[in-house]
């Protein structure tokens, strides 16, 4: 075997280990960690049968390390080497090296908590503290303290703190300085605003005019950019004779070797940063770093993995560079600036502090663990866990104690996200498990579309109906064709479809389909369209929205806030869809729903009883003077149906507590004619109440009382106005209580001389009666009210209406100044009687135009 810098550690590892416990072990790129460490563990016979687990971060590089590791025994991949990736196993019984992805191991930590069968558990490359990494960490801490104290745990790293590990541990850590060659690092002078293609292909030609003497490694953040690279570097190729290939992780397995494999033609290698740190290629001269990465996110929107293109790390950078001296003095472009270089981050943030976190809640409770249970390197943060519980509830995963239930266990069977899962599931159960599958690939794996063929505002592509329902089915129609006509490449591309992703997606539900439960694969079928639409809606639940106004693209979400919906969606015309996939919004511009399905507001009902909700609004409308009841059906917040009534229609408790309250607003008197009737009759009750404490007062509270009882069964000023307010107000007094009102506040009474005078009733005075002296005459006492226990205060009036006197004390007025007052009335008013004793009533004179007999 060809000598590594990490050899001569190797006895130090394996002595270290000898007893269980954990270690760490830090070595820079290319020190061999990955592949002589789990040898070494091997070769030293202490494990006995158990398997040793070598955790990697990428599919790609636990495929490559197997395959090393492999040859090096001079045996095939799948006999004691082998590897385990998602949806793709070559293992076999004989294995005793396993190289596995992040998930798989999870997974099995869920499925075999106590890891039966596993004596070591190596995991690879943690530095990039991918969130699995975390998960995986925490519970091999959890089970070395329980019930496997045996079990032996490396990590093993790059560029990593390895002492906080450590400690967190308990654990030793173990260095490897390898042996470094001197990188030459040049950055770009200035910022370059040319396609990036075009700058790595002007950097080859750079390296080429300074004697290229090896291979070029190119970091690119994606696919994308590696065909845009290959395009534009054909040129400065053939003039040097060099060879351009690709590496990443969705090319086939024969790519991917062949980019690997030892060659005398000098090679452009193009790759994703898979050649960062888990991958070793031989005979590197010089790097070209492009300064980005297409990392695999959580989408805030979906909980799915999405991929984001961002700046690398400092650290990313160093380890990029790094791969130009792993044999040699080497050369590395960045094609940024340093200004630039030396802002970024020295490390990069762990996924678990940002990703979702519903698988890992859900495989937690399928042990009866919650996150708080695990001895974390970094807490998953509260809001976080908060928010994957909601959603495994309402994807029936977790009961409302957060116990996991059937439905929750059956989605586990699954190697994808929780809603992927259910959709996967109630598609199988509608008689579609190969449909379910084929849709949960679409939304886990790459858009199979290169580019948008249609416009919202030009209408739907031509095609099936379900097309112009459904962007998702869309895809799902391109695919079944591509598989239906057997189209080649070509052919797929000339439909905008990208083949790689195409690829990958009938991979991907092959092995989703076969993971379908037998029970679920042989269901009767129902309508296609409908069960799909429904499976997606149980699988997006909380991602329900409403189009604001018919053909427009503004959208309302079931939980509140907005979207616009992408132009090249072939939705146009359903109001009720639910967003699949959306991205971009920053709280001032709204977010962009590129993926979106019609749903037929009736599933909700039928799926979700318990999240529909009825609310009822009554308002004034003060344009109308009207209450108007608006009647709403929801889902969440979202308005599935809304009914008007207005005046005549509607009725209830809630119209008549806002008709009054619009009316005590307006004041009473508005209610009443003529309006001063109502103080009128307000003054003799409250006069009452202040001589007879037992009476009603009818104070603010009554008198509200009172207009709400008159509001009952109407809805308007209009409707209130015919009806009375007084009587209303004397509908609320017992039999007695009215009598009582009657005699002892009259509204008028009779004078001798045969009028009747009006009663005033003043709030904090005595109540009085007014009338010329001459009606008067003939009273020898003075009235009173209130049986007789109030006298009136008497107002005597001269001819001209003004007062001669104010008395309680008639009979004394008569006795001691009306005789001197006669007087003067006589000389002022000589054609009106003025007899000298005033207690003989002399009659009114008849009204003008009565009867004078």
């Amino acid at each position: 075997m060809q000598p590594l810098p990490i050899d001569p550690l190797l006895p130090d590892v394996v002595a270290a280990l000898r007893a269980p416990g954990a270690l760490v072990l830090e070595a820079p790129p290319g020190a061999g960690k990955t592949t002589r460490v789990p040898r070494a563990l091997l070769d030293a016979g202490f494990l006995g049968d158990g398997e040793i687990v070598v955790l990697e971060p990428r599919r790609l590089a636990a495929r490559l390390a197997a395959r090393r590791v492999a040859d090096e025994l001079g045996e095939r991949v799948g006999e004691r080497v082998g590897y385990t990736v998602r949806f793709d196993d070559q293992s076999s019984k004989a294995t005793r090296i396993r190289f596995v992805t992040e998930g798989v191991l999870t997974r099995r930590l869920v499925t075999s908590p106590r890891l039966p069968g596993v004596s070591a558990i190596l995991l690879d490359e943690f530095h990039e503290r991918h969130l699995q990494g975390d998960l995986a960490l925490a519970l091999l801490g959890r089970l070395m303290r329980g019930g496997r104290p045996d079990l032996r745990v490396v990590v093993m790293s790059a560029t990593l703190d390895g002492a906080r590990v450590a400690a967190h541990l308990g654990c030793p850590v173990l260095r490897s300085e390898g042996k470094r060659f001197d990188v030459a690092i040049r950055h770009a002078e200035r910022l370059d605003d040319r396609p990036l293609g075009s700058q790595v292909a002007s950097a080859v030609r750079d390296l080429c005019a300074a004697d290229l003497d090896g291979h070029v490694l190119v970091f690119l953040p994606g696919a994308r950019e590696i065909r845009a690279a290959r395009a534009a570097c054909e040129r400065v190729a053939q003039d040097n004779g060099l060879s351009v290939v690709m590496l990443h992780g969705d090319l086939p397995p024969d790519e991917q070797d062949a980019a690997l494999a030892p060659s005398t033609t000098r090679k452009v290698i193009l790759s994703t940063n898979v050649a960062e740190s888990s991958v070793t290629i031989d005979g590197i001269a010089a790097v070209i770093d492009g300064g980005l990465a297409r990392h695999a996110k959580s989408s805030p929107w979906s909980g799915l993995p999405s991929l984001v293109t961002e700046k690398i790390s400092r650290a990313s950078a160093a380890q990029r560079a790094g791969r130009a001296g792993r044999t040699r003095a080497g050369t590395c472009i960045r094609l940024y600036t340093k200004g630039d270089h030396d802002a970024r981050p020295e490390h990069d943030a762990p996924e678990i502090a940002r990703a979702d976190l519903a698988d890992v809640v859900l495989e937690l409770a399928s042990q009866g663990l919650s996150p708080g249970d695990l001895p974390w390197l970094d807490a998953p943060p509260g809001p976080a866990l908060a928010r994957a519980s909601e959603l495994l509830g309402r994807l029936g995963a977790l009961s409302a104690d957060g116990a996991i239930t059937a439905e929750g266990r059956a989605l586990l069977g699954f190697p994808v996200h929780p809603r992927l899962a259910r959709v996967v599931v109630e598609a199988a159960r509608s008689g579609y498990p190969r449909e379910g599958a084929l849709l949960a690939a679409l939304l886990s794996e790459r858009d199979v579309r290169r580019e948008d063929r249609t416009s919202f505002r030009d209408g739907p592509r031509g095609g099936s109906g379900v097309a112009s329902d459904s962007d998702v089915l869309a895809r799902l129609d391109d695919v079944a064709r591509v598989q239906r006509e057997r189209l080649h490449r070509g052919q797929q591309r000339a439909l905008g479809l990208d083949d790689g992703a195409v690829s990958s997606v009938l991979r991907a539900a092959d092995r989703l389909a076969r993971a379908v439960p037998r029970e679920l694969a042989d269901r009767p079928r129902g309508d296609e369209e409908t069960s799909l639409s429904r499976a997606l809606l149980l699988g997006f639940p909380d991602r329900v929205a409403r189009r604001r106004r018919a053909g427009g693209r503004d959208l309302v979400l079931s939980g509140g806030g907005a979207l616009v919906q992408a132009e090249s969606s072939v939705v146009h015309d359903a109001p009720f869809v639910v967003v699949v996939s959306a991205d971009g919004g920053d709280g001032r511009v709204p977010a962009t729903a590129r993926l979106v399905s019609a749903i037929d507001p009736a599933m909700l009902l039928d799926a979700f009883p318990d999240r529909i909700h009825e609310t009822r609004e009554a308002s004034w409308v003060a344009a109308s003077e009207r209450v108007e009841v608006v009647e709403r059906l929801l889902y969440d917040d979202l308005v599935l149906d809304e009914t008007r009534k207005g005046a005549g229609k509607a009725s209830g408790d809630d119209v008549a507590a806002t008709l009054a309250s619009a009316a005590l607003a307006r004041g009473l008197e508005a209610f009443v004619d003529p309006p001063d009737a109502l103080e009128a009759w307000l003054a003799r009750a409250r006069f009452v109440a202040s001589v007879d404490p037992t009476f009603p007062a009818f104070d603010d509270e009554g008198l509200r009382v009172a207009m709400r009882a008159l509001c009952e069964g109407r809805s308007s000023f209009a409707e209130l106005r015919r009806a009375s307010l007084l009587d209303e107000l004397a509908c609320r007094l017992t039999p007695a209580e009215a009598q009582r009102l009657r005699e002892w506040a009259p509204e008028r009474i009779a004078l001798p001389s045969g009028r009747k005078a009006s009663v005033a009733y003043e709030p904090g005075k005595p109540p009085y009666v007014a009338s010329r002296m001459a009606d008067f005459f003939g009273l020898s006492r003075t009235p009173t009210v209130a049986g007789g226990r109030v006298p009136l205060v008497v107002h005597l009036l001269a001819p001209n209406q003004r007062p001669v006197q104010i008395t309680q004390d008639v009979e004394g007025f008569w006795k001691r100044h009306y005789p001197s007052i006669r007087k003067e009335l006589c000389r002022k008013y000589p054609r009106h009687p003025w007899p000298e004793d005033p207690t003989v009533a002399i009659p009114a004179p008849p009204p003008r135009g009565g009867s004078r007999g």
